[in-house]
């Protein structure tokens, strides 16, 4: 099950990398720097446009990291265009596409724990329901609100992705 709904983290971290075409496009056809979009906000009080990206691509191989113990590459939230953004997309897909099925078995009751939880745990299987799939989605979210609130031409199949539509 964790190892499916991975991919489906990875198809959408991939789909970032189709909204990233949408804002260049944009951008040349509105004559504006595409990289401005990076410090862009919903609100004075969200993280701007590239930590919601940075968060997504963290939350995805982090929660892949804590639910079959192998280590995480580490990022250094630096980025500062479009292009260092899509790179680190690329590199936490790249990561994902290291696990097999067979990496995510225990993983349900894996203990897991942060060091702001403060010495508490959670299963792996609370920790991927109550926090790493919400947490996911949230940021991923974001991004595509953010991209939208800033007139680029993003939709809800682009949000999606392609599906696995089969004929009957």
């Amino acid at each position: 099950m964790y190892f499916e709904l991975f991919r489906q983290m990875r198809k959408q971290l991939a789909q970032i990398d189709v909204w990233f075409d949408a804002a260049a496009a944009s951008a040349k056809t509105r004559a504006f720097d595409p990289n401005v979009l990076i410090h862009s906000r919903l609100s004075p009080d969200q993280f701007a446009f590239a930590r919601q990206v940075q968060i997504a691509c963290d939350t995805a191989k982090l929660a892949a990291s804590r639910l079959t113990g192998k280590d995480a590459p580490t990022q250094a939230d630096t980025e500062q265009t479009l292009d260092e953004l899509r790179a680190r997309v690329h590199s936490v897909i790249a990561y994902l596409d290291g696990f097999t099925a067979a990496d995510f078995e225990g993983a349900a009751t894996r203990v897991v724990t942060q060091p702001r939880w403060e010495g508490k745990t959670m299963s792996g299987a609370d920790y991927f329901v109550e926090h790493g799939l919400p947490n996911f989605y949230f940021h991923l979210t974001h991004v595509y609100a953010l991209l939208r609130h800033n007139g680029v031409s993003v939709g809800k199949r682009d949000y999606l992705g392609a599906l696995s539509l089969r004929a009957p």
